[in-house]
């Protein structure tokens, strides 16, 4: 990976978990900060978009359902999509691995999840930072400088996030390229410690489905709506596209029918009120 690279990346990481810069964490942490949205941007980057989807796919299985209530953050995203993604690709490419392939996935998800912990010390250094910079204007504000607002809360954070995103994002790809490509090419495929790490990666896209099914599985009879998706696209060769438009169909008809269903409630109701009178 070349210095431009590294800086561009670098860069991405540090627009994309910035609120002021992003308008919002809707289109920042929940949007350019997810997996199979930067790994479009790091491929657009790297120069192979389709192999940088391919690695990102089972970065995203893995946190598809992570939110961040208040400051609770149990992994920052920035740094799985952005250092994760061309770490991965870079030490798939370098292995001749299939991008879409068994090991490809495995080291992916092995290292989405060491990079996470990265992000956490990113996420938690610049709220830290964004608390000296409020001392800092609370102090100034008790002695009458009116000037200091717009510097500590727009400027000043800027600033902070910059270098603790930008610097350890650019450097971590730039000379961990270099370590994932020498590890890649002199490490032995067939290695315990290799296969260790492809086979824990593998299961850990099982953890980020489980976590989601937990949060949208109120009673077992969900389950089957959440199977009939991949039934179809196993059994009628539908994409998973085209199966979730069958599962919208039958959500529209669902609609229809508890309407009507309430509806004739309602109706009954007002009859048995007129009965009464």
């Amino acid at each position: 990976m070349s210095w431009l690279q590294a800086i561009l990346i670098g860069i991405m990481s540090c627009t994309a978990a910035s609120t002021i810069a992003c308008l919002g964490t809707s289109v920042g942490n929940y949007t350019l900060n997810r997996p199979l949205v930067a790994s479009m941007i790091v491929g657009l980057i790297l120069n192979d978009v389709s192999g940088c989807i391919q690695i990102g796919i089972p970065m995203q299985l893995i946190y598809i359902a992570l939110v961040t209530p208040g400051g609770t953050v149990a992994a920052d995203l920035r740094a799985v999509s952005y250092i994760g993604i061309p770490l991965a690709y870079v030490a798939a490419r370098e292995a001749g691995w299939d991008f879409g392939g068994e090991e490809a996935k495995g080291i992916a998800s092995a290292l989405a999840t060491a990079t996470g912990t990265i992000g956490i010390s990113q996420f938690y250094g610049t709220a830290m930072m964004n608390l000296i910079w409020q001392h800092i204007g609370w102090a100034k504000l008790d002695k009458g400088d009116l000037h200091v607002v717009g510097k500590v809360d727009a400027l000043y954070p800027l600033i902070s996030h910059f270098l603790i995103s930008f610097i350890p994002v650019t450097l971590l790809n730039y000379y961990g390229s270099t370590v994932v490509s020498e590890m890649a090419t002199k490490l032995s495929q067939d290695s315990i410690f290799v296969q260790c790490m492809i086979q824990v990666g593998n299961l850990l896209p099982c953890v980020g489905i489980a976590i989601l099914l937990k949060s949208v599985v109120t009673k077992a009879t969900d389950l089957i709506m959440f199977l009939l998706g991949f039934v179809l696209a196993g059994s009628m060769g539908l994409t998973l596209i085209a199966a979730a438009l069958v599962g919208v169909a039958f959500g529209f008809i669902n609609y229809q029918i508890t309407m009507l269903r309430n509806s004739r409630v309602a109706v009954s109701a007002m009859d048995d009120d007129e009965e009464d009178i």
